[in-house]
């Protein structure tokens, strides 16, 4: 019997435009500078990115965007930095390392984006043993219409020197007709995580150019995507 490997298993640490108001411009999320000092544990993201705070008292760009309660971000595993089982690996846009979207309680959490947006939707993540999906709807909280969804396989590989079972993370991307204005990350809590979250294009991230095995896993278009990555791994780590 496989035990779950959790994301903090080891080494835990206390311009709009129109039509329709949809956002022209791609905005990517990269999670860093949410907890208020690096290393770090986790801190609820909440208004971070919609001109409020996060629960460490931190403050973003104001992109319109809110978090559901149960939204986090992690502190991420550098090679001189251990504070949680997850890291990028030094892979992608060197300015996204420090920190991702993950969820300990419930089944997924809600992103809003009163505004909307339009075209496509992308981000990079890494899980290590169980499936997880994203949903696109044109209503907030999850409502109306779906627009698009990726289904999303166990994908963690290796990444020496970093210290993390979830790692390295893989792109995925989709395109979609019709104005968005939330998107549902799914899965089992604490484990798996999301960067890179990207607003407006298929590819995650401004610039991010990700080493060429990580984008195996990218593809775009409508309905449901996935596929593993590597092979699952079977490895038993209780909790810390």
């Amino acid at each position: 019997m496989v035990s779950r490997i959790g994301l903090f298993a080891l080494g835990l640490v206390g311009a709009l435009a129109l039509p329709a108001a949809a956002s022209a411009d791609v905005v990517s999320l990269n999670f860093e500078n949410i907890n208020a000092s690096y290393p770090s544990g986790y801190a609820q993201i909440l208004d971070y990115y919609n001109g409020g705070t996060s629960s460490d008292g931190t403050t973003g760009t104001n992109y319109g965007v809110s978090f559901g309660s149960n939204a986090l971000a992690i502190c991420l595993n550098s090679q001189s930095v251990y504070c949680s089982n997850t890291s990028r690996g030094g892979l992608g846009d060197p300015g996204s390392q420090k920190g991702g979207l993950f969820f300990l309680e419930g089944s997924e959490t809600f992103l809003n984006y009163a505004a909307g947006f339009d075209t496509g939707f992308s981000f990079n993540y890494v899980s290590y043993s169980y499936a997880g999906s994203v949903g696109v709807y044109d209503g907030l909280n999850g409502t109306g219409n779906l627009l698009a969804t990726l289904a999303l396989s166990p994908n963690a590989g290796s990444c020496p020197g970093y210290s993390a079972g979830f790692c390295p993370f893989s792109p995925m991307g989709v395109t979609f007709a019709g104005i968005a204005k939330s998107i549902s990350f799914a899965g089992v809590a604490n484990q798996i995580v999301f960067d890179d979250v990207t607003f407006g294009s298929a590819t995650p991230g401004p610039g991010d150019v990700p080493e060429p095995a990580t984008w195996a896993m990218f593809i775009g278009g409508f309905g449901a995507v996935g596929g593993a990555l590597r092979s699952r791994r079977k490895t038993a780590v209780s909790y810390a």
